[in-house]
């Protein structure tokens, strides 16, 4: 792997996926033994933490400029979006098996893609559709029993 890896954006969603397979995993035998909004709590402050610390170790603390009324408004909801989404996978994990709620719960990935279209003007093409809509069932597959 070069330099150059590190750059590119399919380096940093693998990376995601990664890390979001661990967090499943981690979060289960985690919220085994006390409510899932405080474990969920007390990612969040892991998460707070850990971003700080690595704001102030690169220098990227202070924003490069003035920040818009609508940078901060998406930001706003997308964070609000982020808490109500950790909430339902934490109480969806304390309720039920990993390897069910993880596949469940990357419906995500199909909805970005019907939200995109629909409110970015995205066009996937016709591959893209079809790995989109093997999301979609792999994800009903997963929740039939």
């Amino acid at each position: 792997m070069n330099i150059d890896s590190f750059s590119s954006w399919q380096f940093w969603a693998v990376a995601s996926a990664v890390f979001a397979a661990l967090t499943a995993i981690f979060a289960k035998i985690g919220v085994a033994d006390i409510d899932s909004d405080l474990a969920t709590f007390i990612r969040t402050i892991v998460v707070l933490m850990s971003l700080a610390l690595i704001l102030l170790a690169t220098g990227k603390f202070a924003a490069p400029g003035p920040i818009s009324g609508k940078t901060w408004l998406f930001l706003v909801l997308s964070g609000l979006g982020t808490g109500a989404s950790w909430l339902c996978y934490f109480r969806a994990l304390k309720l039920g098996p990993a390897s069910l709620v993880a596949p469940i719960d990357k419906l995500s990935v199909v909805l970005v893609a019907l939200f995109a279209v629909a409110f970015l003007g995205e066009r996937p093409s016709l591959n893209q559709w079809l790995g989109i809509g093997l999301i979609a069932a792999g994800a009903v597959l997963i929740a039939l029993r």
